[in-house]
């Protein structure tokens, strides 16, 4: 008797430490008790939750166009990617203002364990009536950012003015793709990341488990591995230092609630094949530009051509040599609000 008991007691403790290393630990929450203090402005969305922001530019009163940047993975509003690569005279020129904000999960913003491609697009729509941007407005996303417009493109079309997609990462489970070309491009990617991608897809529920054991490499992307790198991407990088403390911000609430419900959404199962939308602008009022490298280590690159050419009404610019960082191209950013911007006839 006191062997089945101490048995039992043992399969229990068992089972409870089994459970405590697959559970996530909460968010520390910005604002609350024992979380980061709250230093940007915020708006308070319909379900209670806080969304941080940050407005650059021209004020938007005055602007000539409007754009709402959707930052990527392990980044926050405070990615410099578009004001940062612009002269004050271009800004000026081009009369634009930028709404950088905090995705659900990163920097200041709450997080949102319901989140989905659906809810982040309305979180965007919400935030910019708040905001008095306006009943059209651009979006504009890096990376996981891109991967975001197709959400916006889906649910809130009428409110664009039009989009781009900067290295936009594709989920491989997509309906539309060949199963022999998304194995293709699956299989190119480092062994690690195939496993973290698979464990984010088939079993989210050890995404924060796997992402943190010591036992097997996890995302070489989270760590940062050289092998995600391009040539282009590592010359880049040299000459453009973030800040460390603009990386902390981004998971200062946690890496669950922000990279790994990234990884969670991102390669997990969608609602729509962003490869069936319709174009927003049947009547040529507006464009879809989507800006890709040919020597991307993160996004590959014949998924994306597929993406296009199933997408006619997408204008597809392909970089030869380019990688995933783009943003740090000379001119890129300002070719690509211009191209964003230009009236219809001229794209």
């Amino acid at each position: 008797m006191l062997q089945e008991v101490s048995a039992v007691v043992a399969v229990g403790i068992l089972t409870w430490m089994f459970q405590a290393c697959l559970r996530p630990p909460a968010p520390k929450i910005c604002g609350k008790a024992g979380g980061p203090p709250v230093t940007a402005p915020r708006v308070k969305l319909r379900d209670g939750r806080y969304l941080a922001y940050k407005e650059h530019g021209v004020p938007k009163e005055i602007a000539k166009f409007k754009v709402v940047f959707i930052h990527g993975f392990t980044s926050s509003r405070l990615d410099p990617m578009i004001v940062s690569n612009l002269t004050p005279e271009a800004i000026e020129e081009l009369g634009v203002y930028v709404l950088t904000f905090d995705r659900p999960g990163y920097g200041e913003s709450d997080p949102d364990p319901t989140r989905t491609p659906k809810s982040l697009a309305l979180d965007i729509e919400e935030l910019a009536d708040q905001l008095g941007v306006g009943p059209k407005f651009y979006v504009m996303g890096k990376s996981m950012g891109g991967q975001v417009v197709w959400g916006c493109l889906k649910y809130i079309p009428h409110r664009l003015a039009g989009a781009a997609l900067v290295a936009p990462v594709i989920n491989h489970w997509w309906p539309s793709f060949p199963a022999e070309l998304s194995k293709k491009a699956f299989n190119s990617q480092l062994a690690q990341d195939q496993w973290a991608l698979r464990v984010a897809h088939y079993a989210p529920w050890l995404t924060y488990w796997w992402n943190t054991q010591k036992l097997f490499p996890t995302s070489g992307v989270i760590a940062r591995k050289r092998e995600t790198l391009s040539a282009q991407d590592v010359e880049l990088v040299s000459k453009h230092r973030v800040e460390p403390e603009l990386k902390n911000v981004a998971t200062q609430q946690g890496v669950y609630e922000s990279l790994h419900r990234d990884l969670m959404i991102g390669f997990g199962k969608w609602e729509f094949d962003p490869m069936e939308i319709e174009n927003p602008f049947p009547n040529n009022e507006g464009s879809v530009h989507l800006w890709q490298g040919d020597e991307d280590m993160k996004v590959p690159i014949e998924l994306q051509r597929y993406i296009a050419k199933k997408l006619p009404w997408i204008k597809y610019h392909e970089l030869p040599g380019g990688g995933h960082i783009l943003h740090f191209v000379p001119g890129l950013i300002e070719g690509v609000l211009r191209d964003l911007f230009a009236e219809p006839n001229q794209n």
